[in-house]
């Protein structure tokens, strides 16, 4: 049995199939495993893959062309869900990746193949896509922007999930002609958008704490306005935390303008 250790990355699982698959040592004997081995297995020929963007691309490029943009959204969702190792029934995402691509391209029609959910590595996929999925779309609704005093708009996140690379399609498809910069502080990396460019996303462990808080006064005025109006919107009567932590849960609360700890001073309710 021959095992390919990918790094946990798009480019590091898509590299992980191509070299499996040109191997030729036959898909029984092989299997995919992201990050390091803790448990080495007798038997076993341990095979280490670099990440290389030009095999990366060629996988990527065979799944859009013969299975879809969906499967391949699903795909790469399900490689940004946080889940290093083979946390459940021994399932890895890389295998359970490798395992789906062989059954959609033997399929007829492979842009099908999610729909076989009763196979458990593309159930796992799809747990794990959805958990991604779901994540970004709920900070597409709660991500804050905030004026800096040098025009930037920037956000600070702490998703559990990898979910930087939706977030910054999402942002430069509409605000194309903004500079913003999206941090997430649990990976310690950004999104960073030029006006009238594409993004890029960098190594951010060295990003100034006192530069996050330079908001411009314009952003801090508007702060005060947007608390006055949460406050004074609010009825006592009708109070229900329980309720308010279920629609934006606690995680994201203190990247919430008027939710967090840290929230702006508010005017006094007329």
């Amino acid at each position: 049995m021959y095992t390919f250790l990918c790094e946990n990355s798009i480019d590091g699982i898509f590299t992980g199939i191509y070299d499996a698959w040109a191997s030729r040592y036959g898909h029984k004997n092989i299997r995919l495993h992201t990050g390091d081995v803790t448990d080495y297995e007798l038997f076993q020929e341990y095979i280490q893959v670099t990440p290389d963007t030009g095999k990366s691309t060629k996988v990527a490029d065979t799944i859009r062309r013969r299975l879809g943009d969906e499967v391949y959204l699903t795909l790469c969702q399900a490689i940004l869900a946080n889940e290093l190792h083979t946390h459940k029934n021994g399932l890895d995402k890389a295998d359970c990746i490798y395992r789906a691509l062989l059954l959609g391209f033997s399929m007829p029609d492979g842009s099908k193949v999610l729909d076989a959910l009763n196979l458990p590595y593309l159930h796992r996929i799809f747990e794990l896509s959805r958990a991604t999925s779901m994540e970004a779309h709920h900070l597409l609704g709660f991500l804050r922007f905030s004026e800096l005093t040098n025009g930037v708009l920037f956000a600070t996140i702490h998703p559990k999930n990898y979910v930087l690379p939706l977030l910054a399609e999402h942002f430069t498809d509409r605000l194309p002609q903004e500079n913003f910069l999206i941090y997430d502080e649990n990976r310690k990396l950004a999104v960073l958008h030029r006006a009238g460019s594409n993004y890029l996303i960098a190594d951010a462990s060295s990003l100034n704490d006192d530069m996050k808080k330079r908001y411009s006064s314009n952003e801090l005025e508007y702060r005060k306005l947007w608390c006055c109006f949460f406050d004074s919107i609010a009825i006592e009567a009708r109070c229900n935390p329980a309720l308010q932590i279920q629609n934006i849960p606690l995680r994201f609360w203190k990247d919430t303008v008027e939710l967090s700890p840290d929230a702006a001073p508010r005017h006094e309710p007329r």
